[in-house]
């Protein structure tokens, strides 16, 4: 075939892709394929969709969606409604009601409804652009967004986050401005207005899904003031009503929110939250029909200001027909913005750090240009085209989306978390912007001649096949390469402790794998979700058994994954990690007898023997440790070296998992080494599960107490009688105390717990010695179950 005749072809087909119905189907077609990838595995991704799942099973169960979750935040429960709003765990709850009929599993059901809702917000990116500007903008943005892994990774099967329905809504919202812009004719010049009334109403309806929904409402209200500066700039003035129809749709969209938050539960910042109510009062605001600070001090501040501003663009109108004079007056209003913004960014800096304190939580932190290229690849370094579109006299929808830009960017500079959000922008303005960067150069194409105009035009065809390629094949093993943190190790070891332990045993492990316990061995974990400085300081060993009894913990889990974070065990310490020296080394392949383990500059080497030959490299310095201990199969055993110890060293070497721990002496006697690498364990301590070196679980022997029912009775039984009294609260669903009373119970090695506790569901037990905790607990009264045998 000719070249020209391929050429024809290729143009045909790149003229049918862009058609909307056929670029609708390609784009989530595509979209859809990228996000299934996960569903290769059998485990969900991250910490936190555990939680989620293991609450909407636990509410499944009940056939209702109870608040006080007993198998969370040991040992005090957890109260639902102090978290995000009830949308959250509703939504995959009737997809698995929707598809249960066709055989899909709760656990399938909630693995797609991500997926649904990303590729969703990239169908209402399509449709936005392509009312603003044209099937070629439409489908290079929507393109970018589909496969960027930005979006991807919090889109994606089995990675279950609020935001993703935050801006799913915010994609409809931008739909909604954009149909109204794009009805032009005179007969759409007032009932397009109706629009309008759209993107407050999803604003409010993404309060139902995410407890940081707040952002959104910044969103579309930077949407309304900088389409009123552009229709000022562009001597539009009529989309200045526009502007106004805006902002009020917004402000009744917080009405609708804080309604919302009556029935779903609030926000982060909630009446019924204590950071709501103690940001109020530092404040000085009081709360009153609006129960939600955000909102208040929006209604309050934000909307009249903003109405303000618009309303004085509105008479500035009339008055300044200059265009210079214009641009001139808005430059100064930009100044005096960005003034506003340095001079408050401490308090609202503040406010965050309150929100999410400093921790070492990969989210939470500064981005950087790794984070930044990881989230968008290629994409993100297009950003700046955008502004081609300002070249020449721009568009309302410039503007619109410039208030887009100006939000979603900060944000994805100043978190690692709001990369995702933030992903929306970088697809728009790198695909709008790609595409005026292409016309601007065949603009300039057309002044060349000969050779030159044709490879010109073929530069500008490259430029946006290559980015395209190159964005979806960096997308998709972006995204192929994800995979779960959790294993078949930690699958089997938790559900081990589920099927070993009692309902309203409680286990301590680092706060990350919480969740996991929460789901697969339907325990409550002392912490999860967030990092505690409590079980950081006790696997230290600077907290002790004691305090594992006033927190009623029953179970401890040290971990190969702990040993990874070791450095996060010392931050979230407040410790000097400089006396503290731990490093985790792999082993390499090596000839004859010799074991070889490296790490960096670090190094061991063994040789098995009657007595091990083990040697230390650290930097090309050879050292013989002071104590080494190897576990093979089912133990651990410490071995005799030859030599004479001339350092501070001692070494762990697991030949079940082919890894060593060199650390010092320091480190060594912290009750996480002691657990993991020895069995010089305190005799409180009786080794429930080991896997040979990946998780181990230690029962802590202590008073217990063990929940049960006998004779229809549910029954308090004490593993020893050394306890004197016994406290039990009693609360109601919605948290409410209705019944509290103290015991005596010395000598006693059981308590009946009496049928008259006004009506509590909920039950928290003490366990006390005088003024010592012994044992502390929560259960759910229908949760508890007949004793065995």
């Amino acid at each position: 075939m000719e070249p020209a005749g391929i050429r024809e072809k290729l143009e045909g087909a790149y003229r049918l892709l862009l058609r909307p119905r056929c670029a609708i189907l390609a784009l989530v077609f595509l979209a859809s394929v990228i996000r299934l990838l996960p569903m290769r595995f059998k485990y969900l991704l991250g910490y936190d969709p555990y939680f989620h799942l293991a609450y909407i099973r636990y509410a499944l169960e009940k056939g209702e969606w109870v608040n006080f979750f007993p198998y969370a935040t040991g040992p005090w429960g957890y109260q639902i409604s102090r978290f995000h709003p009830l949308g959250l765990w509703m939504t995959p709850a009737y997809f698995y009601k929707l598809l249960s009929p066709l055989g899909v599993s709760l656990y399938n059901a909630f693995r797609i409804t991500p997926v649904v809702f990303g590729v969703l917000t990239v169908l209402f990116t399509y449709l936005a652009v392509l009312k603003l500007y044209g099937k070629r903008e439409a489908f290079l943005s929507a393109f970018l967004l589909a496969v960027s892994f930005g979006h991807v990774f919090r889109s994606m099967a089995g990675y279950y986050r609020g935001d993703n329905y935050m801006l799913f809504w915010y994609g409809f919202a931008l739909l909604s401005m954009a149909l109204a812009l794009s009805r032009k004719s005179p007969s759409w010049r007032y009932k397009r207005l109706v629009f309008y009334l759209l993107p407050g109403v999803f604003a409010g309806l993404s309060a139902a899904f995410w407890q940081a929904y707040y952002p959104i409402f910044a969103f579309v209200t930077a949407n309304a003031l900088f389409l009123a500066v552009g229709a000022f700039l562009l001597r539009r003035d009529r989309y200045i009503v526009d502007s106004l129809a805006i902002l009020t749709s917004l402000a009744f969209g917080a009405i609708l929110a804080n309604s919302i938050g009556l029935h779903l539960g609030y926000g982060m910042v909630g009446a019924t939250h204590w950071l709501g109510r103690k940001l109020a009062e530092e404040l000085g605001v009081q709360f009153g029909f609006i129960k939600d600070l955000f909102l208040l001090l929006y209604l309050k501040y934000t909307i009249p200001l903003s109405m303000a501003t618009v309303g004085a663009l509105a008479v500035l109108s009339r008055l300044v027909r200059d265009e210079k004079l214009r641009v001139l007056m808005v430059a100064i209003g930009v100044v005096a913005a960005f003034w506003l913004v340095f001079r408050y960014y401490g308090i609202v800096n503040d406010a965050l750090l309150r929100i999410f304190p400093e921790s070492p939580i990969a989210e939470t932190q500064r981005t950087s240009f790794g984070d930044w290229w990881k989230a968008y690849g290629i994409t993100g370094l297009f950003i700046p085209l955008f502004f081609f579109r300002f070249l020449k006299r721009p568009g309302v929808g410039d503007f619109l989306l410039l208030g887009t830009v100006v939000v979603m960017l900060p944000m994805a500079v100043i978190w690692t978390r709001f990369l995702f959000i933030a992903s929306l922008a970088v697809a728009i303005m790198s695909g709008i912007g790609l595409v005026a960067f292409h016309d601007t150069l065949l603009s300039w194409n057309k002044k060349c001649a000969g050779s030159g105009r044709r490879w010109l035009s073929l530069l500008t065809s490259a430029l946006l096949l290559g980015v395209s390629l190159f964005s979806a094949y960096y997308g998709f093993s972006a995204t192929w390469g994800v995979h779960p943190i959790v294993n078949e190790g930690w699958d089997n070891a938790l559900m081990y402790l589920g099927e070993h332990s009692n309902i309203n045993d409680v286990v301590l492990t680092w706060w990350d794998q919480g969740h996991w316990v929460t789901y697969f061995a339907r325990r409550a974990p002392v912490a999860q979700g967030g990092p505690s400085g409590w079980v950081a300081r006790y696997y230290l060993g600077l907290n002790g058994e004691n305090d594992l009894m006033k927190l009623g913990v029953d179970y401890v889990i040290v971990s190969y994954d702990t040993l990874m974070k070791f450095g996060a065990v010392m931050e979230t310490a407040g410790v000097d990690p400089d006396g503290y020296g731990l490093v985790v080394l792999h082993r390499v392949p090596s000839s004859g007898a010799v074991l070889v383990f490296s790490n960096g500059p670090y190094s061991i080497m063994a040789v098995p023997g009657k007595e091990w030959d083990v040697k230390v490299n650290i930097n090309g310095r050879f050292l013989l440790p002071s104590r080494v201990f190897v576990e093979s199969g089912a133990e651990v055993n410490e071995v005799t070296t030859s030599g004479r110890p001339t350092a501070d060293a001692y070494v762990y070497i697991n030949l079940n998992y082919g890894y060593a721990v060199l650390m010092n002496g320091k480190a060594f006697n912290t009750t996480l080494a002691r657990l993991m690498f020895t069995d010089e364990h305190p005799e409180d301590y009786f080794l429930l599960y080991s896997d040979g070196g990946y998780v181990k679980i230690f029962q802590f022997k202590h008073p217990n107490v063990v929940v049960r029912t006998e004779n229809g009775s549910i029954v308090l039984r004490f593993t020893n009688t050394t306890g004197t009294a016994l406290g039990i609260y009693g609360f109601l669903d919605n948290g409410t105390l209705v019944f509290r009373k103290w015991y005596s119970v010395g000598g006693k090695d059981a308590f009946v717990l009496p049928a008259d506790i006004n009506g509590s569901v909920v039950i928290r037990y003490t366990y006390v010695q005088g003024k010592t905790v012994l044992d502390r607990g929560v259960f759910r009264v229908e949760d508890v179950v007949p004793a065995r045998g």
